[in-house]
């Protein structure tokens, strides 16, 4: 019977083990494809991590050389973990956390010494009393003012390092004697890890914050442009309701941009931090990117509630008893999908060139026209209310569209003044300040 059941055992096992095989074959093939894709999308991806990779060999000079470690000692692991917490995949990612890393462990150090000059006067006995007072006032204050927007978006990080390295300080002061020793060692690692973390990035195959962004928030008005020029050509088009929608890939081009809020304002807060580099100078206005990525989302939403409402009629089957009007309603809603999509094209083909728009507002206007001439429009007596409530709601929805894409033109319009654009070859001879800015009041 045991005999019998180790048999089994083994043919079971036998039989299992190849399907085991072929599992863990696929999932690692799965692995190894995801792996690539990531490389593929953005190649810079593989840099950023042959950079860690270069940084820490360089810090790892000072604990492997005889005379950098006897002048550091110990301490030289602090410059090892400096580099793996602070190095970022943009330069400006690197400079907040180094920054603020560095002037925090300064701060703190001072600070700790201060506070154990201070707890020594109370003598053995009240010298760790005034330690634990102090740790206790300075970590409570300092937690506190992580709650300030302000503090929380440009120092959260600083204010960490800056809590650890105080209690450190000074906890450790009540039992250490060089106590001047210690505060330097941290302060001088700290200081070269920054250092080298800084020269790596700036350096070695830079990826900059500032100009992420920038490409970042004209891919975004792409996006829209996208989408209302494939709806123009797809479903105000010739084509109309001849065909579906379903699986166009332009119907899904703008859903990123609702979601884009946070990646904005994370590369606008790093790209503060970064230096003058190429086009871009140091007080580059990064907050009017933020402008135009708001502004843009609004237009989003519009086009979300476009969207909702035609896929809607995609799913329903309508008569028609007035042709002509249809088509009439038909070619002004096309022409005002194409022509705002146009404006779009060009204010993200703006942005990436830094060059003034000189169409997107003419664009425009012939959507608006045409918006003010579907208004005009009259249906026949046979045609059914359904008809009218589908086509009112449909160009409603899309003007709605068109107005939205002025704040886009003004917002992009103060952001080629203020970063400085080139201005046109005709704007430059006539001496004039700005291309003209037109401005479409659609009444609703």
């Amino acid at each position: 019977m045991v005999s019998a059941a180790g048999t089994n055992e083994k043919v079971g096992f036998n039989s299992w083990c190849p399907f085991l095989i072929f599992d863990s074959m696929q999932k690692l093939k799965e692995l190894a494809q995801k792996i690539r894709k990531i490389g593929k999308d953005d190649p810079r991806r593989v840099l950023h991590s042959l950079k860690v990779g270069l940084a820490l060999t360089l810090i790892s000079i000072f604990y492997y050389v005889k005379p950098l470690f006897h002048g550091l000692g110990a301490s030289t692991m602090w410059a090892v973990l400096t580099v793996v917490v602070v190095m970022e995949y943009t330069v400006g990612g690197t400079l907040s956390k180094g920054l603020n890393r560095a002037f925090a462990t300064l701060l703190a150090g001072a600070l700790g010494l201060g506070a154990h000059h201070l707890a020594a006067l109370a003598g053995d006995k009240g010298e760790p009393i005034l330690l634990d007072v102090f740790v206790f006032m300075l970590a409570a204050m300092a937690t506190f003012s992580r709650f300030v927007p302000e503090i929380k978006a440009r120092h959260d990080y600083g204010v960490t390092i800056f809590i650890l390295t105080f209690s450190l300080v000074a906890v450790s002061s009540y039992r250490v004697e060089e106590l001047i020793k210690l505060a330097y060692q941290r302060l001088s690692t700290v200081a070269i890890g920054v250092a080298t973390c800084l020269c790596t990035s700036m350096f070695v195959f830079p990826v900059w914050a500032g100009e992420d962004l920038h490409m970042l928030v004209a891919a975004n008005l792409d996006k829209l442009a996208c989408f209302l020029q494939g709806m123009g050509m797809e479903y105000f088009g010739e084509k109309m309701e001849s065909e579906s929608l379903e699986g166009k890939s332009f119907l899904q081009s703008y859903k990123t941009v609702l979601n884009s809020k946070a990646t904005e304002d994370s590369l606008a807060n790093f790209a503060r931090w970064e230096p003058g580099h190429g086009r871009f100078s140091f007080r580059h206005p990064c907050n009017q990117y933020l402008k135009i990525g708001a502004v843009t989302r609004q237009c989003a939403c519009s086009i979300e509630a476009l969207n909702a409402y035609i896929s809607t009629l995609q799913q329903s089957h309508q008569t028609t008893t007035d042709l002509e009007f249809k088509q009439k309603v038909q070619a002004a809603c096309a022409e005002m999908s194409m022509e705002t999509g146009k404006a779009l094209t060009e204010l993200a083909s703006s942005i990436r060139e830094m060059k003034w728009s000189s169409t997107a507002g003419k664009h425009l206007a012939v959507a608006t026209e045409a918006a003010c001439r579907v208004k005009a429009l009259v249906p026949a007596d046979n045609s059914t209310l359904q008809e009218v409530l589908i086509s009112a709601t449909t160009t409603s929805l899309l003007t709605e569209v068109v107005r939205c894409t002025n704040p886009v033109i003004a917002a992009v319009e103060e952001l080629s003044r203020l970063a400085e654009f080139k201005r046109p070859e005709h704007g430059r001879k006539a001496g004039a300040e700005s291309p003209p800015h037109v401005v479409i009041d659609i009444k609703k």
